[in-house]
């Protein structure tokens, strides 16, 4: 029941940091938010617990927060900053992942105690970076693809749940299978019933994480800017 307490609080930890790094800096928050997740997930991910008798990965929740993300600024934003989102966080992956990869490759000096523990988390990121590189690209498109195709059908305000849950649980699926197949399928330690109980708690849990999203998301719609009203301002004028 300890990882269950501390995963709870681990949830709104992370659902808090994201609202105040939005109500901080405004849409330049979300781009940094979406940055900053993409590294840190890569770096949970390689870390697995058990709750409920069931084998986890960690990382699941800071990721889930990058599909609320993107979503909130496609709502806000529109279509092509959630696009431009996406492929900035995409660049982040692949810079992280080919700066790390570099500096493993240094000979650590005799009285160096980084070296071994660096290896021990970022040398699996070839393999887990290209699941999620490939699951992120699929899936975040596919993310902001239904989302738009759901606010076009129903752009009503308080129809937001209903475009966030819709677009999240279908993409967090293939994001799932994807990045599950890559990363895991077939790698040492990692046999298949391990890997059949990851995909599926991984699933679980960030469906989870996209219905308590939620709220979440009505909140940070709800903030306003004052440079962003004067751009609105201006536009309405033109």
């Amino acid at each position: 029941m300890y990882n269950f307490g501390w995963g709870a609080l681990f949830v709104l930890v992370n659902f808090a940091l994201f609202l105040a790094c939005y109500r901080l800096f405004g849409k330049n928050g979300l781009y940094a938010w979406i940055g900053a997740a993409v590294v840190l997930a890569n770096i949970q991910v390689v870390k697995t617990i058990e709750m409920f008798g069931l084998v986890m990965t960690l990382g699941n929740t800071i990721y889930g927060t990058i599909y609320l993300t993107t979503d909130l600024i496609n709502e806000k934003y529109g279509q092509k900053e959630a696009k431009k989102a996406v492929w900035f966080g995409f660049f982040i992956l692949i810079m992280s992942t080919v700066i790390m990869q570099m500096a493993l490759k240094f000979t650590p000096a005799e009285s160096d105690f980084a070296q071994g523990s660096l290896e021990t988390i970022f040398g699996l990121m070839p393999r887990i970076a290209l699941g999620s590189l490939a699951a992120y690209a699929v899936s975040q498109t596919l993310d902001v693809q239904v989302f738009s195709r759901l606010k076009r059908k129903y752009p009503e305000r308080n129809k937001l749940w209903l475009r966030l849950n819709g677009s999240i649980g279908l993409s967090q699926l293939v994001d799932t299978l994807v990045f599950c197949t890559i990363a895991f399928a077939g790698a040492e330690g990692y046999p298949w019933d391990v890997w059949w109980q990851i995909a599926l708690t991984t699933y679980l849990i960030k469906f989870v994480i996209s219905v308590a999203c939620t709220p979440v998301i009505y909140i940070a719609r709800s903030f306003r800017f004052e440079d962003e009203s004067k751009v609105e301002g201006l536009s309405s004028k033109g």
